[in-house]
C-alpha cells in the first residue's frame, strides 16, 4: 500500500478551510480522513473513524480541550469539517474512573459533551479515541489486517509482524469496555504506534495527521507482506461445463430471496440485486470448502448490520437446466431463512424486546458465476456487494495463510441487533414501491417522464426506455438517484430484449411494466395508406405485446407476481373521426390488456390500462392543440378543458392513475379513465 499524502494538497486544504475559520489541525484531520476513506481496502460504508485532540471553542465562547471525531452519518471519503463534531475531552476522560457504563448511558453522555448540540452524534468508538493520549488517531477496517487477525492464532501473528510496535486488544464489542481495555493495553506500553483490535480492525496514532496516516499505511503494508508468505490456493470444486448467464439467474434468485404474501393481500417483500464477478470472486465461490469458510462469520463485526453474518450459497446454475436451478435455489433460500430464524430464537434473550429483522439473505454466492448483493434499494444492494467483495478478499487472504476465524455467534447477534450500530443506517420510512423495479416505455415524453418521476418518488427503481436516448437520459438525470436511461425501439424485439436485459443487469428483475410509448396516425380509414396503418399497429399494438412479453417472462422467473400497465387511450372506446389508424390498434391493445389479465392472473400478474384524453404530450403537441381548437371555434384553454369537470388533464394526472393501479393489488383487467369526464368514452 502506498501513501497518498501530497504535501501541496495538504497545504491547499489548510488554505481552503482556513478561509472558513477552520483551524489547521482540523483541516489536516479532514484531509487525511478523506485519504483513508477513499481507499476501499481500508474503509467501506461507515466503517472506521478518525479524531484529533485540540482546543475548541464552545457556544458561550470559552476555549476548552476538545476532541473532533467522525460523526454518525458522514462518509470518510467525502467528509467535511461539520462531519467532525467536537466533544469535551476532559469530561470523557473522567469516565475511565467508572467500573461500567451501559450503551444507552454512553450514547447520552456523548451527546451531552457535544460543544454544539446540533452536531451529528459522535462515533460509538469516541471513548477509545479519548482514552489514548495521541493527538491524531486513525481507525480502519483494513482488509489485509483483518486477514491477519481473523485467525485462531491472531495474537502470535501480530507479534510476528509488528513486534512491540503495536498493542494487541482481544475482541470486545465497541463501547466503554473496549475503550477501557484498549487504554489499559496502551498504558502497559505507551510507546506503541497503534493498536490491533482482534477480529475488528486497526488503530494508529501520531503527533501529526501525516504521521498517524502514514503509520496506518505502513502497518497495513506489513500485513500485506505477511499475507504473501507461504500462501496456499483455494481448492476448486467440480462444476458443470456450461454455466447459465447472470441475466437468466438474477430473476430466479430475486424471486427465491423474497418474502411471499402470507395474508392474501398479494404483497411481496422484494429486494434489488447487484451482480459482481471477477477472477478473485470466481476462485472464492468455486472453492471446494466455500460452505465452510463463507459461512464462518463476518470479516469485521460492523458488516453484520448490512449483510447478515453469512451468505446464501446456491448450487451452480447449469445452462439449459434453469428449472432445476430454480428448485434448488428455492430450497437453499428457504433453508437460509429457517437458519436465520433459529439464529434469532437462540439469541433473542441477548436483546430484550428486539424484533427480528427480515430473514432474507443480503449476499448470494453462485458457483461458476459470481455474487449478488441484495438490498431494499439499488444503493443498499451496491453496499452489500461492496462488503461481500471485501469479505471475499479478506477471507481468501486468511485462508491463504491459515484458517479464517470470525467472532462468535453471540457476538455476531449482538452487533446485528445493537441499537448504536443500527443508528448508522438511520431512520428509514418504507414507501409504497420499495424494492420494486418499474420499466416505463416512452419515458422521454410527458406521460412517461411524469410516471417515472412519481414511481421513483414512491421508492421504485425506475428504468426509462425511449427511442430517443437523449430524452431518456435527460429525464433520468432529472429524477436522479439510480434512475436508468435505456435507448429502446419498442417495435424491435431484439431492442426490447436487450433493454430488459439491461434492467436485469442493473436491478435483478422487473415488477412493473408501464407500456406507454405511442404515436398518433390520422386519416379517413377508407383512404389511409396501408403502410401507415401497419406502422401504427407496430407501435400502438405490437410494441405493447413485445414489451409485455418481455416483462412477463421475467415476472414468471421471479414467481412473485407483477403488474402490466398499458396506455390505452380513449380512442379505444370512443373513436374520433379521422383517427382510425390510431384508434384501431389502441382498441386491440385494450383487449391485449384483458388477455394478459386472463392468462396470467393465476400467476399473480395483474394487467390494467389507462384511458386518457387531451394530454399535452408528444402526441398532443402545441401545434395540434392550436389546430383542433381553431377547427372547433374554441380557445385553447376551452378545448383542453372540454370535459364534464371543465379542467385540463395533465401528464401528472395520468401518472397518478398508473401509480394507483400499481398499488391496487387486487385489481386486474381494469381501465382507469383520466379525461375529466367524457360520457361518450365511458366504458359500458
Amino acid at each position: 500500500m502506498k501513501s497518498a499524502w501530497i504535501e501541496g494538497d495538504a497545504k491547499a486544504a489548510i488554505d481552503r478551510y482556513g478561509k472558513a475559520g477552520i483551524a489547521e489541525d482540523l483541516a489536516l484531520r479532514v484531509y487525511s480522513t478523506r485519504l483513508l476513506g477513499r481507499d476501499r481496502k481500508l474503509v467501506l460504508h461507515g466503517g472506521g473513524n478518525t479524531s484529533v485532540k485540540t482546543t475548541a471553542r464552545d457556544l458561550v465562547g470559552e476555549n476548552v480541550a476538545g476532541l473532533h471525531i467522525k460523526g454518525s452519518g458522514w462518509d470518510m471519503g467525502s467528509i467535511e469539517p461539520p462531519g467532525m463534531p467536537a466533544v469535551r475531552l476532559e469530561a470523557l476522560r473522567s469516565l475511565r474512573a467508572r467500573n461500567a457504563l451501559t450503551d444507552d448511558d454512553m450514547a447520552q453522555v456523548l451527546r451531552s459533551t457535544l460543544l454544539d448540540p446540533q452536531s451529528p452524534s459522535p462515533s460509538v468508538e469516541t471513548l477509545l479515541h479519548a482514552f489514548v493520549p495521541a493527538k491524531f488517531v486513525d481507525h480502519t477496517h483494513s482488509t489485509a489486517v483483518l486477514s491477519l487477525i481473523d485467525q485462531p492464532n491472531s495474537e502470535a501473528l501480530c507479534v510476528e509482524v509488528y513486534g512491540a510496535r503495536m498493542g494487541f486488544v482481544p475482541y470486545i464489542m465497541p463501547g466503554f469496555a473496549l475503550a477501557n481495555v484498549a487504554a489499559s493495553v496502551f498504558d502497559k506500553n505507551p510507546k506503541v504506534e497503534g493498536l490491533i483490535l482482534d477480529k475488528h480492525g486497526i488503530f494508529t496514532f501520531g503527533a501529526t495527521a501525516r504521521e498517524a496516516y502514514e503509520r496506518m499505511i505502513e502497518m497495513v503494508t506489513l500485513a500485506e507482506h505477511r499475507l504473501q508468505k507461504n500462501r496456499k490456493a483455494l481448492a476448486s470444486a467440480k462444476l458443470p461445463q456450461q454455466i447459465a448467464s447472470a441475466t437468466d439467474v438474477a430473476p430466479i434468485l430475486r424471486g427465491t430471496c423474497s418474502l411471499r404474501d402470507a395474508g392474501g393481500t398479494g404483497a411481496h417483500k422484494r429486494l434489488i440485486l447487484e451482480f459482481r464477478t471477477s477472477e478473485q470472486i470466481i476462485d472464492y465461490v468455486n472453492g471446494k470448502d466455500v460452505a465452510r469458510y463463507a459461512s464462518a462469520g463476518v470479516l469485521t463485526p460492523d458488516h453484520a448490520i448490512r449483510t447478515k453474518s453469512w451468505p446464501l450459497i446456491v448450487p451452480p446454475p447449469q445452462a439449459g437446466k434453469l428449472g432445476d436451478f430454480k428448485n434448488s435455489a428455492h430450497k437453499a433460500a428457504q433453508q437460509f431463512i429457517d437458519t436465520y430464524k433459529a439464529f434469532f430464537e437462540r439469541n433473542k434473550k441477548r436483546a430484550p424486546g428486539a424484533t427480528m429483522h427480515d430473514p432474507l439473505p443480503r449476499v448470494v454466492l453462485v458457483p461458476g458465476l459470481g455474487l449478488f448483493g441484495l438490498g431494499a434499494s439499488a444503493k443498499d444492494a451496491r453496499i452489500a456487494a461492496d462488503i461481500a467483495e471485501a469479505a471475499i478478499e479478506g477471507i481468501a487472504g486468511a485462508e491463504a495463510i491459515g484458517r479464517f476465524t470470525s467472532i462468535t455467534e453471540a457476538d455476531m447477534f449482538d452487533m446485528e441487533y445493537w441499537s448504536l450500530e443500527l443508528a448508522k443506517l438511520g431512520a428509514r420510512k418504507q414507501l409504497a414501491l420499495e424494492g420494486q423495479v418499474a420499466v416505463i416505455t416512452g419515458a422521454g415524453g410527458a406521460i412517461g417522464a411524469a410516471t417515472a418521476k412519481l414511481f421513483a418518488a414512491a421508492d421504485a427503481e425506475v428504468a426509462l426506455l425511449d427511442l430517443d436516448p437523449k430524452a431518456a437520459d435527460a429525464q433520468a438525470k432529472a429524477i436522479g438517484g439510480n434512475a436508468l436511461a435505456i435507448a429502446c425501439d419498442v417495435t424491435n424485439a431484439t431492442s426490447v430484449r436487450a433493454a430488459f436485459d439491461q434492467v436485469i443487469a442493473a436491478f435483478g428483475g422487473v415488477d412493473i411494466v408501464v407500456s406507454n410509448a405511442g404515436a398518433a396516425w390520422q386519416g379517413r380509414i377508407g383512404e389511409v395508406d396501408e403502410a401507415e396503418l401497419r406502422a401504427s399497429f407496430e407501435l400502438n399494438f405490437f410494441a405493447h405485446q413485445k414489451v409485455a412479453q418481455a416483462g412477463v417472462k421475467i415476472m414468471l422467473a421471479q414467481d412473485t407476481g407483477g403488474c402490466l400497465l398499458f396506455n390505452v387511450s380513449k380512442q379505444a372506446v370512443n373513436p374520433g373521426a379521422n383517427f382510425g389508424p390510431y384508434g384501431l390498434p389502441k382498441a386491440a391493445t385494450l383487449h391485449l390488456m384483458r388477455q394478459y389479465a386472463l392468462d396470467y392472473g393465476a400467476d399473480g400478474i395483474r394487467a390494467n390500462g389507462v384511458n386518457a384524453d387531451r394530454i399535452r404530450s408528444g402526441i398532443l403537441t402545441d401545434e395540434f392543440i392550436k389546430e383542433r381548437s381553431k377547427a372547433r371555434g374554441l380557445s385553447e384553454q376551452d378545448y383542453m378543458s372540454g370535459n364534464l369537470l371543465t379542467r385540463e388533464v395533465t401528464a401528472q394526472d395520468v401518472a397518478q392513475a398508473f401509480l394507483a393501479q400499481a398499488l391496487a393489488l387486487k385489481t386486474t383487467a381494469g381501465i382507469t379513465t383520466v379525461d375529466g369526464g367524457n360520457i361518450a368514452a365511458a366504458l359500458r
